[in-house]
């Protein structure tokens, strides 16, 4: 047993190593995407300042304009007033204003252009600088368990009782990081943005009072790219973790999630419930709920099917997951040869989620016949909520 707890051991080790290489690769290219974003902030915050310098010189002009062109038919009209070289000034100062007008709108446009343009680079860098440090909190997460202490990790992986409580530890263990991501998402930029649109609105209702057409537009403008912003927002909060899985439970959660999939992709969705409904630990219902989604993904992505349907199943000591499609379907005897290949790495991932859970998973699948995969998880007394 010494020498399977050193393999082990020098396993491990090497495996932190790589981890902590990664981590620190991607620490890097985290901080160069800060400062990019730093960078990108205070050229945006400038072309923001030239911008509006520019919109308020283009009304000053326009007002100037309209002037010149009242001046310019008074004195037309006007013979006995107005002499010749009057009407000529006139003329001459109109025509002058409409030239630096026009040249102040093509600035106009050029700035508003580029200002779109970094804009969205901003967003950009923002969505690798989240994705690196989601990236990274997970990579903390799993060094984490590699650097504990092997002697007890062997311990626990020898008593087959303890086998689904890791599981659990582990699935808990990522939720609570969705779930602080999440609530920081929520509280922070959600609220922020919120804010913004209602503020916007009041402007331009104001705006709306007098003449500043541009304006308005501009505030139009700001108001649909916030809005847009927030909506995006509230889809990374659900993706991140559904706060109807606390607050209802797993079955509402995944009606909510097959109706939405349904809605985004078109695809016929059913959802049937058998047996009654319980409560069960959040890391469970968790697992599960993941369970589903990438087995609907997979259909999505790989099974090219026009149906899918969910059976979820309680019973005493189990519960039941059947996903059903009619896509083009798979020999099922290739998945463990080509366990590392890119277009069954979900039904990988399920698999391996499953034993954490202590199930099991049966997949169904004949080539142009569709796919069906029932999953078991076994559940008991102690594990059930009141």
């Amino acid at each position: 047993m010494d020498y399977r707890i050193n393999d082990i051991d020098r396993v491990i080790k090497n495996a932190v190593d790589v981890m902590e290489n990664s981590r620190l690769q991607i620490y890097s290219i985290c901080e160069s995407a800060r400062k990019e974003m730093v960078n990108l902030s205070q050229e945006l915050n400038q072309l923001l300042a030239e911008t509006a310098d520019i919109i308020d010189k283009v009304d000053k002009l326009e007002q100037e304009y309209r002037r010149a062109r009242i001046r310019l038919t008074e004195v037309s009209r006007d013979f006995v007033r107005y002499k010749e070289e009057d009407i000529k000034n006139a003329y001459e100062k109109a025509t002058q204003i409409q030239m630096e007008l026009m040249v102040h709108r093509e600035k106009e446009g050029y700035v508003k252009a580029r200002r779109d343009d970094l804009q969205k680079r901003v967003r950009n860098v923002e969505q690798s600088i989240e994705r690196a440090e989601t990236i990274g909190s997970q990579i903390n997460v799993v060094l984490e368990y590699l650097s504990g202490d092997l002697n007890q990790v062997t311990r626990i992986l020898e008593s087959a009782k303890n086998r689904q409580q890791i599981g659990l530890k582990i699935i808990l263990a990522q939720e609570e990081e969705r779930k602080r991501i999440a609530r920081e998402i929520h509280d922070g930029p959600a609220q922020s943005l919120a804010n913004i649109v209602l503020r916007t609105e009041i402007a331009e209702r104001m705006l709306g009072k007098q003449e500043f057409q541009l304006v308005q537009e501009e505030l139009l403008d700001l108001k649909g790219q916030v809005r847009s912003g927030l909506e995006e927002i509230r889809k990374i909060i659900f993706n991140l973790r559904p706060m109807a899985l606390d607050d209802l439970g797993l079955v509402p959660t995944l009606r909510k999630y097959v109706q939405d999939f349904e809605e985004k992709t078109r695809i016929r969705t059913t959802f049937d419930t058998i047996g009654k409904e319980m409560r069960l630990p959040s890391a469970m219902e968790a697992g599960m709920y993941r369970l589903v989604q990438e087995a609907f993904t997979n259909a999505l992505k790989h099974a090219e099917a026009s149906y899918v349907a969910l059976e979820l199943t309680y019973q005493a000591q189990m519960v039941k997951i059947v996903v059903k499609d009619n896509g083009v379907g798979f020999h099922v005897d290739l998945i463990e040869s080509r366990a590392k290949d890119s277009a069954h790495f979900g039904l990988i991932g399920m698999r391996e989620r499953v034993e954490l859970l202590e199930g099991r998973m049966e997949i169904e699948s004949e080539i142009k016949q569709g796919t069906k995969i029932t999953i078991h998880i076994p559940i008991n007394a102690e594990q059930r909520k009141e």
